[in-house]
């Protein structure tokens, strides 16, 4: 009884840090795709300023993840999650308080620093759960990642219909509808904190030998086009259907999905990630995205963007969960935490190009579908990288 106990509180453990996915990912950083049409409109932004906003987010987790790196190697993982959380809850209220570009970049960067300690830290303890069991431990991981499709269903299902009743004004409120939101997922994500096995620090892996680096240099680049092309999805998505004069209701369907499809994906996805050893496991993510980012664009009308929505979640999380039992398996222990924050760093630099390029391309062309197509190909080419990584011994 005392295993089977220890069992069920790990796996409630993984549950109450998914939140931190659902906070960072699922409304500080999606979410932002459905409000973005009514921020266009109502501040009269272009698509590169459009898109600036959310490479605003990736700066500021490119900074956020350096910084939590660091701390994390002194401190642990706790404190730098519960503080990430209460980070990105006031960015969200500050961007529902100004119109002034510059203020909402810089609140969207407040929002990627606060959200890197919020998802990468809660990453490192999840990664801690069930550590003599390899197949719980890559489903606990999945799980992890997979609360970011929590925020995309709790969104999805509200923003849209919301914006239909209420107009492009509404995006102040919305805003601060996910503020709230992000302050009621403190104090249980918090608990699974201070309960959850602690994290390492860094004495150790300062200690270790070098990286492979020029052995892992496929999965490093597959992992960064990975991040190019997800992000122009998740951003342009909703914009990109408006011209399509596609209905409320279907943005809601296909945004729920999408965040559904995220919340599957673990259970798909376990054999996968318990038997990949090399990239596999990440070729076969970015392939699936690669396809779902194509499919509205090549089968037209409400199922072409129901395939691509739930295709595209069942995939979006695992490239993160992919990486992490790659560096688990390839490397001593010792190198994990360096490993993970090296592709951690990778993957935060590609994610801030993808958004203001996607954005300037649909203002030289006024089409967002090249951008689309291109985030596409780009995944796919990640695909193509990420197979030829072989398992390191």
């Amino acid at each position: 009884m005392p295993d089977a106990m220890t069992v069920r509180a790990q796996w409630w453990i993984a549950v109450g840090l998914s939140l931190g996915p659902a906070v960072s990912n699922g409304l500080a950083r999606f979410a932002y795709g459905l409000v973005l049409p009514a921020m266009k409109d109502d501040l009269g932004w272009s698509y590169t300023e459009a898109g600036w906003i959310n490479t605003a987010n990736a700066i500021g987790y490119l900074v956020g993840a350096m910084i939590t790196l660091r701390l994390i190697s002194r401190t642990g993982a706790r404190l730098p999650f519960i503080v990430g959380m209460i980070a990105t809850a006031v960015a969200l209220c500050g961007s529902s308080m100004v119109r002034d570009f510059t203020l909402q970049v810089a609140f969207r960067i407040l929002a990627g620093i606060g959200g890197a300690p919020a998802f990468i830290a809660g990453g490192a303890m999840a990664a801690s759960l069930f550590r003599d069991n390899p197949a719980r431990n890559a489903l606990a991981i999945a799980v992890y990642f997979g609360g970011g499709g929590l925020g995309m269903v709790l969104t999805g299902a509200a923003l849209p219909l919301l914006f239909e009743v209420e107009g492009a004004g509404f995006w102040p409120r919305a805003w601060a509808l996910m503020s709230l939101a992000a302050l009621t997922a403190i104090p249980p994500s918090t608990i699974a904190a201070c309960a959850a096995p602690a994290v390492p620090t860094g004495a150790s892996s300062r200690a270790s030998g070098a990286l492979p680096l020029k052995r892992m240099a496929f999965a490093m680049a597959g992992y960064f086009l990975f991040a190019v092309g997800y992000i122009v999805y998740v951003t342009f998505l909703v914009a990109w259907m408006r011209p399509l004069q596609v209905g409320s209701l279907w943005v809601a369907i296909t945004w729920s999905v999408v965040g559904l499809g995220v919340m599957l994906s673990p259970f798909l996805w376990r054999p996968v990630l318990a038997a990949a050893h090399g990239g596999g496991a990440l070729a076969l993510a970015c392939l699936v995205l690669g396809i779902g980012t194509l499919l509205p664009i090549l089968v037209q009308g409400h199922v072409g963007l129901l395939l691509s929505g739930m295709l595209f979640g069942l995939a979006l999380f695992i490239g993160p969960a992919a990486m992490t039992s790659f560096c688990k398996k390839s490397l001593a222990e010792s190198q994990w935490g360096r490993a993970m924050a090296l592709f951690t760093i990778v993957f935060a630099v590609g994610q801030t190009i993808g958004p203001v390029a996607a954005g300037a391309v649909a203002d030289l062309t006024q089409s967002l579908s090249i951008g689309l197509a291109a985030a596409g190909v780009t995944l796919l080419l990640a695909s193509a990288l990420s197979a030829v990584q072989q398992r390191l011994d």
